[in-house]
């Protein structure tokens, strides 16, 4: 009803035909997209037939959350991709809105309202709102000011209305403020810097903020910027390398100030008032006036971002590699011509093989702004235009029959969930070799040699329980007894069902295998026949 004016009349038949029109549109499109996608990533111009739907984006948006709450193990190629339709909806909204956002004024500064969408960005499927975050920094107002009455119960601050924007000149009565939201911050409510788990994105997003009581120092410093503001005292952003910092200023108005005038403050540190002396202790370098400026809210988002876009760089497991590639279209919203970024974008999209004509686009871009990087561009429009002529050679589906003569050896299923004797890791098949299909380089640096049986064995492509892509050799795997779902974000694409025992395959990929389901359902009675008799 949020969509909907309480004093608007509304023909509700009406409204409801319009929503069940796009209800049968959007499955029809889900259904659609394993059979279009399942042998690469979807590309964002696989998108295309969504952006041309009629009628309102809401309905749509309503069948994909109804197809991703379906109860049960079951419709999972479904649930895979509305999942990534309504990733690409929501994204698309919100970075058209960020970019409005950064069209705004230099005066114009919400940090806040930049820092939620960079959230909401990097996790659209989360019901994140600028009104819902504020709604909770407002209850910490309300105990800031609770301990403030004690401090002062005549305090000009407590006289503010919601939403006000006044500011109190004197020092002394901003101290009050600052003492008082130290208290509530870091003593009452527990916040504090994450020294722990430093790396970790969650540390940037306002709502975990929030949830976590935790952050790094630029999360930690516009989290007690926004509150400062609302009663009443003028604090800035200092973009001071290393470590995010805020500045408060000393000097009376209207004099010339120099960076002596400001105490700077830590939130990450609890608050903490430094000197520009302790300042520079504390990242142990001497560092030029200009950096303790104050800095604008694009500034500070290219900051968050920046640190968005190094942790994306450092992941190791998850192979999508989804935050550097929204840390990255993040970026270049706001600085569209970065080459080395547009470059990196061009690699990312190349070694997923998703989309090789945006690549080619990027690389036209970048070759338009920086001539000089003919070298690497030349090499990845050459290879992207190998990759996109061997697509158009690809004829039909590769079938592996496990009746054929050269697959004898092959002795487990896709859909079997197993165990991997050397590291314990429990997976799920999802493609299999009779003989390992891999190069000399990865035989020889995975060790295979070193196996009794080596390469010449059947090799299974798994999905782990730990969110990545393995391939495993025969020998090295067994039967897991005691089956359990394997939560990876790829088992939609393969698999329709867990059924408690094994994984179904999905049309797609039962088409690859055909003989496969029923030598699993055989298998898992042979399993389930022996343990019976073990416990009788």
């Amino acid at each position: 009803m949020k969509h909907y004016s309480p004093t608007d009349y509304v023909n509700w038949l009406e409204e409801y035909k319009v929503r069940q029109k796009a209800g049968l549109e959007a499955r029809k499109i889900v259904a659609s997209f394993s059979k279009r996608f399942f042998s690469e990533h979807v590309p964002c111009n696989g998108f295309s037939d969504i952006e041309n739907l009629e009628g309102p984006e809401i309905f749509f948006e309503d069948e994909l959350v109804c197809i991703l709450n379906m109860e049960g193990r079951k419709a999972l190629t479904w649930k895979y991709y509305a999942k990534k339709i309504l990733y690409y909806l929501r994204q698309q909204k919100i970075l058209n809105n960020l970019k409005a956002f950064l069209q705004q004024p230099d005066d114009y500064e919400s940090y806040l309202e930049g820092a939620v969408y960079i959230d909401q960005y990097c996790n659209p499927l989360s019901d994140i709102s600028l009104k819902d975050i504020q709604a909770q920094i407002d209850s910490i107002v309300e105990l800031v000011c609770k301990t403030l009455r004690g401090i002062n119960s005549r305090h000009p601050s407590l006289a503010f209305k919601a939403g006000e924007s006044s500011m109190i000149m004197e020092i002394e009565l901003q101290s009050q403020v600052l003492d008082a939201m130290n208290h509530v911050l870091y003593d009452q409510l527990k916040f504090k810097g994450n020294r722990m788990d430093y790396y970790n994105a969650l540390n940037l997003y306002m709502h975990q903020v929030l949830i976590r009581r935790t952050g790094i120092p630029i999360s930690m410093s516009l989290l007690y910027l926004t509150i400062a503001r609302q009663l009443g005292v003028p604090l800035e952003p200092v973009n001071f390398p290393s470590h995010f910092l805020l500045r408060w200023c000393q000097g009376a108005e209207g004099t010339t100030l120099d960076i002596f005038d400001y105490i700077y403050i830590d939130a990450f540190g609890k608050g903490k008032q430094l000197t520009v002396k302790e300042c520079e202790y504390l990242i142990g370098q001497h560092v030029t006036a200009a950096l303790y400026g104050v800095v604008n809210v694009k500034k500070v988002l290219q900051r968050m971002v920046g640190n968005l876009l190094s942790l994306g760089k450092r992941e190791g497991i998850d192979q999508s590699y989804q935050l550097l590639r929204d840390s990255l279209d993040l970026y270049l919203a706001m600085y569209p011509d970065q080459v080395q970024l547009l470059l990196l974008q061009a690699r990312l999209y190349f070694h997923l093989g998703i989309w090789p004509e945006k690549v080619l686009d990027i690389l036209q871009h970048i070759q338009t702004l920086d001539p000089g990087q003919h070298g690497a561009v030349g090499y990845l429009v050459q290879h992207t235009l190998e990759h996109i002529e061997r697509k158009k050679e690809e004829v039909g589906v590769e079938v592996k029959l496990r009746s054929h003569e050269k697959h004898r050896d092959v002795c487990y299923s896709i859909g079997l969930i197993m165990k991997h004797k050397r590291y314990g890791y429990n997976c799920v098949i999802y493609g299999w070799d009779p003989t390992c299909m891999m190069g000399h380089e990865w035989i020889r640096n995975m060790n295979v040699h070193s196996l009794p049986h080596g390469h010449h064995q059947p090799f299974y492509n798994v999905l782990v329980e730990d969110g990545s892509c393995r391939y495993a050799a025969q020998e090295n795997l067994e039967y897991n007894v005691e089956p359990q779902e394997i939560s990876h974000p790829d088992v939609g694409r393969y698999f329709s069902e867990f059924t408690g025992t094994h994984y179904i395959p999905n049309a797609e990929l039962e088409i690859r295998y055909p003989e496969d389901l029923e030598s699993v359902y055989e298998t898992v009675q042979n399993i389930y026949s022996a343990k019976k008799e073990n416990v009788e």
